[in-house]
Parts: structure tokens; C-alpha cells; sequence
């Protein structure tokens, strides 16, 4: 009975997920064109661009469904920074041999704006 419901839960993820292919993408696969994006969003006769080629930054935010829940999420992430991290590192600079805070944990502390 578990290992039913274990395969039908993973079918199921693997069903509602999908491809990680964006709808331009499908359109063109669709289509039955031959189209490679550019590897890069710099121009070839940019003497940098080998240096600063990252294929990712020419993607659109559109391309997974996740990269919206992360924006959904991050105010939540953001508070518990400013709501409990922040106060636990505040806490624990004021004894830092009962708490084992360090020098590598202050300049980190320190770099936080």
C-alpha cells in the first residue's frame, strides 16, 4: 500500500511539474523551426563578452513556476532575517564564550545592511 501511494505521489509531481521549457520555447518546437537562442545577451563584437557570457541572464523570469514563489516568499524570508536571525546574532555578541560567537561571525554580522 505504501509503495502505491509513493508512486502515485511521484507520478503525480512529475505530471504537475512538467517541462522546464518556457511557452516560446513549445511554440517554436511546435512550429518545427530551427531557432538557437544567442548564448549570450552581449553582442559578439564586444571584446568582454566571453568574460561576462551567463546563459541564465538571458532567460526570461516567466521560465519556472518556482521563480515566482520565491518572489511571493522572499518579504516572508526578509522578516524572519529582521525577526529572529538578526536578534539571535545581536544576543549572542554581547557573551560570545558562552555562545561560541567568533570574529569570522562578527565581520559577517558587520557586512549585513
Amino acid at each position: 500500500m505504501k509503495t502505491t501511494t509513493l508512486a502515485l505521489g511521484i507520478l503525480f509531481l512529475a505530471t504537475a511539474v512538467g517541462c522546464a521549457g518556457n511557452s516560446q520555447q513549445q511554440a517554436l518546437a511546435d512550429a518545427d523551426v530551427s531557432y538557437a537562442p544567442p548564448a549570450s545577451i552581449y553582442s559578439v563584437m564586444d571584446p568582454t563578452s566571453l568574460v561576462y557570457t551567463d546563459v541564465a541572464a538571458g532567460a526570461t523570469p516567466s521560465d519556472n513556476p518556482w521563480r515566482w514563489t520565491g518572489f511571493l516568499l522572499h518579504p516572508l524570508g526578509v522578516a524572519l532575517d529582521y525577526g529572529v536571525n538578526r536578534p539571535i546574532y545581536k544576543l549572542t555578541s554581547k557573551m560570545p564564550y558562552l555562545f561560541g560567537y567568533t570574529s569570522e561571525d562578527s565581520m559577517l554580522d558587520s557586512q549585513r545592511r
